[in-house]
């Protein structure tokens, strides 16, 4: 996709709606929630509104299933959640779509991981299946990172051992991910999608595995167009997902490339950015 002109880039936001929005997909993580990890509470009240004009909310994050269904779970009839960074779609429980990874691939990303931790970097394995997510790393500090994206964790004694289908290795560095880790898992970057999720995160998928490949599968079964979706992302495992939509919204404060890659800039997250443009573009 061709880089978005500086112009379309607009804090005020597009026209006021109302717009024929069908389906709003939105990040979580430093675009919906705010830097406390905190949902806006008015979302709830938003949620019953789109319910009830027909527009589905999906939140897309690289938080598993079981983290995403327990935070929306007094509004999870009928949501989609797009899992693992696109990896696993769910819906009232069903699995809608998945792209395992190769368990022996998943072996050989824990060994350099095990090599990276040999030679000093500050680094943890996050084996994600299905069912649980699977760490080795027992440290109080690495699990308060993994409990916060992984309700349904397990501590194993070799994750590339577990029982579940892998769909993705996620890695927590406790310096920068994108200038430490990632660079040291480019043997996988010719085959494999190697993503930095975050400042502190890189995933580990199937080449065919991101968002946006979820979202487009999600966009045919419901028979949704790009002009009718609403996407929202901050950060590079967002990119794919905002080609998909004509409303795309890269938040303020977002990755570089994120806000090169979006049609339009939203508020920040802290400033609830998410739910100010929908409100103006949908007229509520």
């Amino acid at each position: 996709m061709p880089a978005t002109p500086a112009s379309l880039l607009d804090t005020s936001g597009p026209p006021a709606g109302p717009a024929d929005i069908r389906l709003i997909v939105t990040d979580m993580d430093g675009t919906l929630l705010d830097d406390a990890k905190r949902i806006p509470e008015g979302l709830w009240p938003m949620l019953a509104e789109l319910r009830r004009r027909g527009v589905l909310f999906s939140p897309a994050s690289g938080r598993q299933y079981a983290t995403l269904h327990r935070q929306f779970a007094q509004v999870a009839e009928g949501m989609v959640f797009i899992a693992e960074n696109g990896t696993y779609v769910v819906r009232d429980g069903v699995e809608l779509s998945s792209d395992p990874l190769d368990r022996s691939v998943a072996a050989r990303i824990v060994r350099t991981v095990r090599r990276l931790v040999a030679d000093g970097a500050d680094v943890g394995a996050v084996v994600c299946g299905k069912r649980a997510a699977y760490v080795e790393r027992t440290d109080e500090a690495f699990l308060a990172e993994v409990r916060t994206y992984y309700v349904e964790h397990r501590i194993v004694e070799d994750v590339t051992a577990v029982d579940d289908d892998v769909i993705k290795v996620a890695l927590f560095d406790f310096g920068s991910a994108e200038h430490s880790t990632a660079p040291a898992l480019a043997e996988f970057a010719g085959t494999h999608q190697v993503v930095v999720s975050g400042e502190h995160w890189v995933d580990v998928m199937n080449r065919t595995a991101n968002k946006g490949t979820a979202l487009r599968g999600l966009q045919r079964a419901l028979g949704v167009t790009p002009e009718q979706t609403m996407v929202f992302g901050d950060y590079l495992n967002d990119l794919e997902m905002l080609d998909a939509a004509e409303w795309s919204f890269a938040m303020a404060g977002a990755h570089p490339e994120v806000i090169r890659r979006a049609r339009h800039l939203a508020p920040s997250n802290n400033d609830e950015g998410v739910l100010r443009t929908v409100a103006r573009v949908l007229g509520l």
